[in-house]
């Protein structure tokens, strides 16, 4: 099959034919139909992520339909379904308390075994599959990734976002359209923060009711004197010591902060405004993932037509595309994301 290889850090992708993947026992093997672009995979690229060595082949944003199965797999050959990154294995305390993904036993396709930058990706545990609606496609299934079931799961299982709330999100890729249009979805009031006029001009056409470029001064005294007192909810959706703080410090008295960027690599330990924290009585949440359960709330919504996730998608593109989109977020990125429509091209 043909595949984009990890062999050397910040280098291009290797365009490589590579032996199928053998059918996990409990679990499936998909024929890749989308697979989406993540910030995560970049991290992968750059060297960053601990657990991304050079022979990788990364993409855990996929949907795709099953070529084969194992003896003990949930589903069956034919079937469409969507996938979130971290397969869980079902059986452990944290699945059976309903945290899946904080399953100790889990496996991550495009970070540690081989992912969906291919033609076909085996997807052991394949319970935590989710059927593909027929009203989504593949591609705007493969745009959900881990950024909007991530999302999903920040608003809903981590900050209890309530309706009539200020949220404030702190970058707009991917993971940061995503909490604006489920933000907004709930009811919240949203304001949004980049360095980039077009991607705040993009929020804004998105729902965002104020938006703050980080360039023009004290970021989070902006948001104070929009929301007048600071949000109720902030989402960082970068992973970098300056939004984290930003986050934090925009929050009125009892704020809730969400840890959705990856800290890792040179940013796995930064420096915090604990004294904010103190003084302001806040509540700080980590989140990662999304446990496979929730999947039908999240896609109810969408069908149900509440929620619109196909405007984040900006580019379908080829599997020789993947470089580009990656090298790109070396820097500020353009509006909307990237999904790998055509596996072999």
């Amino acid at each position: 099959m043909r595949a984009a290889v990890l062999r050397e850090y910040n280098a291009d992708l290797a365009l490589e034919d590579v032996p199928d993947p053998d059918c996990p026992e409990d679990g499936v093997v998909l024929k890749v139909l989308a697979c989406g672009v993540c910030r995560s995979d970049w991290h992968g690229w750059s060297g960053e992520h601990p657990r991304v060595k050079p022979g990788q082949i990364g993409g855990h944003e996929y949907a795709g339909e099953v070529v084969a199965a194992g003896p003990r797999a949930t589903y069956r050959v034919g079937d469409r379904v969507v996938a979130p990154f971290i397969l869980a294995c079902g059986t452990c305390p944290s699945c059976h308390s309903g945290h899946s993904n904080t399953c100790p036993n889990q496996r991550l396709p495009g970070f540690v075994e081989p992912g969906a930058f291919a033609e076909y990706v085996a997807v052991p545990f394949d319970h935590n599959l989710a059927r593909l609606p027929e009203s989504l496609t593949p591609t705007v299934a493969a745009g959900l990734g881990c950024r909007v079931t991530t999302a999903w799961h920040a608003l809903t299982g981590r900050a209890a976002l309530e309706a009539g709330e200020w949220l404030a999100v702190h970058g707009t890729g991917g993971i940061g359209l995503a909490t604006l249009i489920l933000g907004r979805a709930l009811g919240a009031r949203v304001v949004v923060v980049d360095v980039v006029e077009e991607k705040l001009s993009h929020a804004l056409g998105l729902g965002a009711e104020a938006a703050v470029n980080a360039r023009d001064g004290d970021t989070a005294a902006l948001i104070r004197e929009i929301t007048r007192g600071g949000a109720h909810v902030s989402v960082e959706a970068l992973g970098i010591a300056d939004t984290a703080n930003a986050s934090i410090e925009c929050l009125r008295p009892l704020g809730r902060h969400v840890q959705v960027g990856m800290p890792v690599g040179h940013t796995a330990r930064m420096e915090i405004n604990m004294n904010a924290v103190y003084m302001g009585n806040l509540a700080l949440y980590g989140t990662r993932g999304m446990p496979a359960w929730k999947y039908p709330s999240l896609l109810g919504l969408i069908e149900a037509g509440r929620v619109d996730v196909a405007p984040m998608i900006a580019r379908e593109i080829g599997l020789s595309g993947v470089s580009a989109e990656l090298r790109a977020m070396n820097g500020p990125t353009p509006p909307g994301v990237a999904v790998v429509t055509d596996l072999l091209g």
